[in-house]
């Protein structure tokens, strides 16, 4: 970020970095604490990990304020607007990245009474520690501005694109097998497609980031393995 003569317009910047950066550590820590809750059917550590989303919140809604204040009395053009601009966006991201992991507590809070597993969460284990790398990676990228990062983020959605084709498909077979599962892996399916959609969002901040950096819009389609619109209910598996 170039320095003003301004310093005071610096500072403001530097705020809505800051205010952003927060929303990121505190996204990563619910995220985590959501899982958790999940894995080990803790219903008071879900309930504890969807209260902290409230704070997520209400930093997006001051970053928004400061941003618009920014805008109406420093008049940013350029490199400056597209500062602004993006750090909205990352915000924007940051806020539905805590719905998420909000999700997945309730989905703990849900089957607190329930009995599954270790093979059962093996699957979404992993898709939680790849969406948890990812969200970490892009967001050392954006505080350092680094494009190649946040690049090498974006086309690694695809893999937990297809961690998730796999889970969904280990769920299905699990309530084929005994309609007594069926209850527990639906909650399990909605929270590996929160952990999907999570990995979506963070793509979309490596977008960001490289509009960022080079002013320019990331060429090329983006990377998706997620074929579970086409997996097949019952029948043969392939």
């Amino acid at each position: 970020m170039a320095s003003h003569i301004v310093k005071s317009y610096d500072a403001e910047l530097s705020e809505l970095d800051r205010m952003t950066a927060e929303m990121g550590g505190l996204a990563e820590a619910l995220l985590r604490d959501a899982f958790y809750s999940l894995e080990r059917l803790d219903p008071k550590l879900a309930e504890q990990a969807a209260a902290s989303d409230r704070t997520i919140d209400e930093i997006e809604q001051r970053l928004q304020e400061r941003a618009i204040h920014l805008i109406a009395k420093r008049q940013p053009m350029a490199n400056d607007l597209r500062h602004v601009m993006t750090v909205l966006k990352v915000a924007g991201d940051l806020e539905r990245i805590g719905d998420l992991a909000k999700n997945i507590a309730k989905r703990a809070v849900a089957i607190a009474g329930e009995d599954h597993s270790k093979p059962l969460m093996a699957g979404l284990a992993h898709m939680s520690k790849l969406a948890a790398h990812q969200l970490k990676d892009v967001l050392d990228a954006f505080g350092a501005s680094d494009d190649a990062k946040a690049i090498a983020v974006w086309r690694a959605d695809a893999g937990l694109d297809v961690l998730y084709n796999s889970v969904f498909r280990e769920l299905l077979t699990y309530m084929m097998e005994d309609p007594r599962n069926i209850g527990l892996c639906t909650h399990l399916l909605f929270a590996a497609k929160n952990l999907e959609r999570i990995g979506d969002h963070t793509t979309n901040i490596a977008e960001n980031i490289h509009f960022l950096v080079t002013g320019r819009v990331l060429a090329g389609d983006r990377p998706k393995g997620d074929e579970t619109s086409s997996a097949p209910i019952g029948g043969n598996q392939p």
